[in-house]
């Protein structure tokens, strides 16, 4: 196997683990904390969860583990979308559950939730773990999306941890996977299975995060990988001289990787879809303020520029949410194959026309002719339409030049407008861990293991404190439940884990509110460079400007 010299040094790397962590497995014990009840819906949440519901937060100290002693076999899938560090959170694991007893044993089963269903494993040793330690990817079992949710599902994997003998479960992901979790946990301990279920929170989107979950493990990584190529964007932008580049990056229902990615680079505009909802901005009220500072920059003879764009930008501007809903009503049933079978799009545009509301049709009638047709393009398994499939960043950059040359035939513009466009989503997902995320991820998947080894099932792998250096991380563990809420999901009321938006009364994105009008004119860019593995803990373990700004 041919390995670069950065893949043989970080094969090498040790992970810092939290201070009570690295007392050793007998010196570990636990502290319980406050009882607790779910975000909202309280009533609704505990009559689903009645096996589960309203544990308690706890606490791993120093002092005597009183542990029972019995061989423990887990297993662990990956479950959605890839970010760095989930094979140091496998790592953790395999780790703690050997130094107990070198008899436990570890089970990944393959190509996530499926892999439980399908019965497809592998059973985890020290060569197959070493050659994955402290890399990126998802690779050491694959991935998937299948969510975990019906009876028949449940019956199925109770039977595959039967018949490995299965003492536990841990699954890895984001807020639907760790929705899926809890339901499975509450399963498990209603019919008495024995089995315990425990998540790790992943999320490069930054979303799964609360007063007890400061960051989801990846987004440390995809920020600064992001950051890394925006500043490189920068750079090239001031030396050019010529060209306005408009980034759009990862977040779909949420700003948090924008807004991050804005803090290290200092970008001349960066878009908050939370601030859009808020403001009830319209796309042209977006378009015209990007044009400000496109006027303002260009008249002083700096025709250049960097926007950042938050995947989901269209989805919080409330004139456009009412076209997606609209579009998706007339293209409900039947519609569908009428529509498609029209000869060309001027037919098209015709049907589209007559289907709409006014209002919504204005809209509509604004966007430029490529993205009115990628809101056509092939809907999602609901029939609805696929917002990610639509180039944000193209769509308003079009309407940027549109309200330009307004200008320009008004005399007030006398710049020139060329663009470029950019998107960051694959390149953050699978980069090598950034030390910060080599090291959590490794803690999640130890502590992980000491939520098994203590009985606690449903609860959610905790480490906090995550600003100060890790000697000084929390390690404990809360129930999922106190996350969660009902929500309305394909006609159904649903118990699922509550997205975390940017706030915007928070420190990080006051901070940016209080420049931003600065960086708008002024070429105020800032150059992240890339991740640093080795050399002055000030820059190795240096965390996100979120995390600091939030932390004080």
């Amino acid at each position: 196997m041919n390995l670069s010299p950065l893949q043989k040094a970080r094969y090498e790397y040790v992970p810092k683990l939290p201070g009570m962590l690295r007392n050793g497995i007998a010196e570990i014990s636990v502290k319980n904390g406050e009882a607790t009840s779910s975000v909202a819906d309280q009533d609704k949440i505990k009559a689903l969860f009645p096996n589960t519901y309203g544990k308690n937060e706890i606490t791993f100290t120093k002092g005597s583990n009183t542990s029972p002693a019995k061989k423990q076999v887990v297993g662990v899938i990956l479950s959605g979308g890839q970010a760095p560090g989930g094979h140091n959170v496998i790592s953790g694991l395999y780790d703690a559950l050997k130094a107990t007893d070198k008899n436990n044993v570890l089970l990944g089963f393959k190509g996530g939730p499926s892999g439980l269903i399908e019965d497809d494993f592998v059973e985890f040793d020290d060569a197959f773990i070493n050659a994955y330690r402290n890399t990126g990817g998802f690779d050491i079992i694959g991935s998937g999306r299948t969510k975990l949710e019906t009876e028949e599902q449940f019956k199925i994997v109770t039977e595959v941890a039967k018949k490995h003998g299965l003492t536990a479960i841990v699954i890895i992901g984001g807020d639907d996977s760790n929705t899926n979790a809890a339901v499975l946990a509450e399963y498990m301990a209603a019919n008495n299975t024995g089995v315990q279920v425990i998540g790790c929170p992943k999320t490069i989107d930054g979303d799964l995060k609360n007063e007890d979950i400061e960051a989801s493990f990846g987004f440390d990584t995809a920020t600064k990988t992001y950051s890394e190529l925006i500043g490189n964007i920068e750079r090239d932008a001031n030396s050019a001289k010529k060209y306005w580049h408009f980034i759009k990056v990862m977040g779909r229902s949420a700003s948090h990787v924008a807004l991050e990615c804005a803090l290290q680079t200092q970008p001349n505009i960066c878009l908050i879809g939370e601030e859009v909802a808020v403001k009830k901005m319209s796309l042209s009220q977006i378009a015209s303020q990007i044009a400000d500072s496109v006027e303002k920059r260009g008249n002083a003879g700096n025709n250049f520029g960097v926007a950042i764009i938050p995947e989901g930008i269209v989805e919080f501007v409330p004139e456009f949410s009412k076209l997606i809903a609209e579009i998706n009503e007339l293209l409900a049933g039947e519609n569908t194959a009428k529509f498609n079978a029209l000869p060309d799009w001027d037919a098209k545009y015709a049907f589209i026309e007559n289907g709409l509301t006014k209002e919504s049709m204005a809209v509509f009638a604004i966007l430029p002719t490529l993205i009115q047709q990628q809101l056509f393009l092939e809907r999602d398994p609901h029939g609805n339409v696929q917002v990610s499939l639509i180039e944000s960043e193209k769509l308003l950059s079009a309407l940027v030049k549109d309200e330009l040359d307004k200008r320009k035939a008004a005399g007030t513009y006398k710049g020139k407008f060329g663009t470029l466009h950019h998107f960051f989503g694959y390149e953050g997902r699978c980069a090598f861990p950034s030390n910060f995320d080599a090291d959590y991820c490794y803690s999640l998947g130890y502590n992980a293991f000491m939520l098994i080894q203590y009985g606690y099932t449903g609860y959610l792998s905790k480490v906090s404190n995550l600003s100060k250096p890790a000697e000084e991380w929390v390690a404990g563990g809360m129930p999922i439940t106190k996350m969660m809420n009902i929500e309305r999901r394909n006609g159904e009321d649903k118990p699922v884990i509550r997205k975390a938006l940017v706030e915007l009364d928070g420190a990080p994105f006051k901070y940016f509110a209080a420049n931003r009008d600065k960086w708008a004119v002024e070429t105020a860019f800032t150059y992240p460079g890339a991740i640093q593995y080795y050399g002055p803990s000030e820059v190795c373990d240096l965390t996100t400007r979120t995390l600091a700004l939030e932390k004080g």
